[in-house]
């Protein structure tokens, strides 16, 4: 398995961590290996505690490694949060070869000089994202590559963040004994992965809806125009449930996941189950009515404030509607509350991959596939995100051979170039 086939995601949620391995192979991808863990240190998609956030991700890598049977050295990490803010830009450069062929060169320099920008001393560039390249004053090209020019400009839009939530989630990774090789906005990868392309050209809402937060991410004309973050998730639901059973919230928890249902109307009043509840010693009987009755309210107003923070964003009804992802939409009668609410085409979006079907692995998976388009082939070996994975073990009777000076000054010397 060669090291350029490999791409390694790490997806850290308010409930879970998630490591998904992905091997490209002509340019196709399939997932090899998955490991999740129960997050720990995660409060409302922000990290509160490092010790216990390090732990999770360990859990997390060490079951997507013995799943594969290979050792994971390096990850590309999703980042999201209100934090985020995003920012257009324009770099100019003149071509730099004689003959005039627009090459990599030329395109790292224009990226480059769409990151100067003033920015506010407690946020730092998260990356660059193209939104269209400018040869000579023709416009609307995607890959500039091999063009003849003597101008190349770029439209860019800049993804920022805060400092402290930046460092903040390089040091856990770096602590779990990672290499970041790059970090990727998640609502920009999950579009890349959920939305088809028409969508993204006519104007189409991603909401993202974990545990801890909802990300809402809005494309139009191919390009990611705003995103926002609430701190609502599916923890609302289930505290309501808790609240409302009288019981205990993990309790409460697997009840949602194996009774759950958003709509009443979709509920069965013959599927009972009986509930811990605190304070005493025997157990009361509940149906699904019941907890639908309780879960109906929250999720109704989940809808709500998504469709109001659209509307903050300043975009109405876009022709697209909605697209929904994320661990929470799974529940059932979701889709119907969410299209009874937003007034507007909804779907959900699952990834189509064998051991990930599930809408809780869009970001995962949107972040390998978004990895091996767009950053893979224009980064340079160090920051590509290509995984480099190495055995487990040494094969019994083998010595792994030193490298040799001239080796040793290679490496050293390719931290430099």
């Amino acid at each position: 398995m060669s090291s350029n086939d490999i791409i390694v995601s790490l997806d850290i949620g308010t409930s879970k961590v998630r490591v998904i391995i992905g091997e490209v192979v002509n340019g196709a991808i399939n997932i090899i290996g998955v490991g999740s863990a129960d997050s720990e240190g995660i409060r409302k998609g922000s990290i509160v505690d490092i010790d216990q956030t390090v732990q999770t991700i360990r859990s997390a890598v060490d079951h997507a490694e013995r799943m594969v049977g290979i050792q994971i050295a390096e990850v590309y990490v999703g980042i999201a949060g209100n934090h985020i803010a995003l920012q257009s830009s324009h770099g100019v450069v003149a071509v730099s070869n004689e003959d005039r062929e627009i090459g990599d060169d030329d395109i790292e320099r224009v990226i480059q000089a769409a990151k100067v920008i003033p920015l506010a001393p407690e946020r730092e560039i998260i990356g660059v994202v193209p939104n269209q390249y400018v040869v000579d004053g023709t416009d609307q090209i995607h890959d500039p590559r091999s063009m003849i020019g003597v101008r190349l400009e770029v439209e860019a839009t800049i993804v920022t963040g805060t400092k402290t939530a930046i460092h903040n989630l390089l040091r856990v990774v770096e602590k779990s004994g990672l290499k970041v090789a790059g970090l990727i906005l998640m609502s920009l990868a999950s579009g890349h992965l959920a939305l088809s392309k028409d969508e993204k050209n006519i104007g189409t809402v991603l909401v993202d809806i974990g545990a801890g937060a909802t990300t809402i991410a809005v494309f139009n004309e191919n390009n990611l125009v705003a995103t926002s973050t609430l701190p609502i998730g599916g923890e609302y639901i289930t505290n309501d449930i808790a609240y409302g059973l009288k019981t205990q919230a993990d309790i409460a928890e697997k009840i949602k996941l194996k009774f759950g249902c958003a709509l009443v109307d979709h509920a069965a009043s013959d599927q009972v189950f009986k509930v811990n509840r605190i304070g005493s010693n025997t157990d009361k009987e509940f149906s699904q009515v019941d907890l639908a009755n309780i879960i109906e309210p929250r999720v109704q107003e989940i809808f709500h404030l998504i469709r109001l923070e659209v509307q903050r964003l300043g975009f109405g009804d876009l022709p697209g509607g909605y697209v929904l992802t994320g661990g929470t939409v799974a529940m059932p009668g979701m889709l119907a509350v969410a299209q009874m609410e937003l007034a507007t085409s909804v779907r959900i979006a699952v990834p189509d991959y064998i051991g990930v079907r599930d809408s809780s692995f869009t970001s995962g998976v949107g972040i390998i596939q978004y990895a091996s388009r767009y950053l893979r082939s224009s980064k340079q070996t160090q920051n590509s995100g290509v995984k480099k994975l190495i055995p487990k073990k040494p094969a019994p009777g083998q010595e792994q051979q030193k490298p040799s000076a001239m080796e040793r000054f290679k490496n050293w010397l390719s931290e430099f170039i």
